[in-house]
């Protein structure tokens, strides 16, 4: 008798759940890693954003000294008197000595403009009376003659002028602009300086410019006094100051 062999067959059921299952495992692998490398990805680009949005604020100041450019000297006088006439009269007398005053001091005629008058009528115990007042304006860049001007303005007194308040000498630095770029770079040097100390105490370093703001020259006087007023004249030594604000980054 013939043997006969029988041949083992795989259901096919079978053969089809595993295939399901291993392309469910790769596929699950696969997810798993990306999730995994997202993981990584995003927490790094925080810990970098983080990082680069580390950042210091400091001031930077720059001053210097400088000599006025512009001489002005507003000069007040006024006279009164019982008729409109005598009174005017009286102020062209002063305007006269006035003139003649910086003539001889050798400023050109037209340093000196008339810059305003003003004409008022009063009753004073039943009396009509009237005062002109008159304002003249020296304006000169000869900063020396205008200080020995000042000097001698008592001359005036002695010619019968009497000056008013706010009879002052006053200076002015007008060349500001030509001084602006060397001052806000050294005023960002010094506020660099400042942003790597600070720096090196954190033990980081100082990165590029975040923001910068340039902020407001300001013109004073070097020593502190001030014109405009009645015996009160200005000095033509200035004292020019910026102060910037700049954030760095830091890395």
């Amino acid at each position: 008798m013939a043997d006969i062999t029988q041949e083992e067959h795989m259901p096919a059921t079978s053969f089809f759940s595993d295939s399901v299952n291993r392309r469910w495992l790769a596929s699950a692998g696969v997810l798993s890693i990306g999730v995994i490398l997202g993981g990584y990805l995003l927490g790094d680009g925080l810990t970098r954003a983080r990082q680069a949005d580390r950042s210091v604020t400091v001031r930077g100041l720059a001053e210097r000294e400088v000599m006025a450019d512009l001489a002005t000297w507003t000069i007040a006088y006024s006279a009164t008197a019982t008729d409109l006439a005598s009174a005017q009269g009286s102020v062209d007398k002063d305007s006269q000595a006035i003139r003649g005053f910086f003539r001889e001091l050798g400023f050109p005629a037209d340093a000196l403009q008339p810059t305003g008058v003003n004409v008022s009528q009063y009753t004073d115990d039943g009396v009509t009376k009237f005062t002109v007042r008159q304002r003249m304006t020296l304006r000169s860049t000869d900063i020396k003659r205008a200080q020995d001007a000042v000097k001698r303005q008592f001359e005036l007194v002695r010619r019968g002028v009497v000056l008013e308040e706010g009879s002052g000498m006053a200076f002015t630095f007008t060349g500001l602009n030509g001084i602006k770029p060397e001052m806000v770079a050294e005023a960002t040097k010094d506020a660099r300086a400042s942003a790597e100390q600070f720096a090196k105490d954190s033990g980081t370093s100082v990165g590029t410019i975040k923001n910068a703001t340039q902020g407001y020259f300001s013109i004073d006087a070097r020593d502190g006094d001030s014109g405009g007023g009645w015996g009160v004249s200005d000095t033509p030594y200035k004292k020019v100051r910026v102060v910037t604000t700049i954030d760095f980054y830091l890395r």
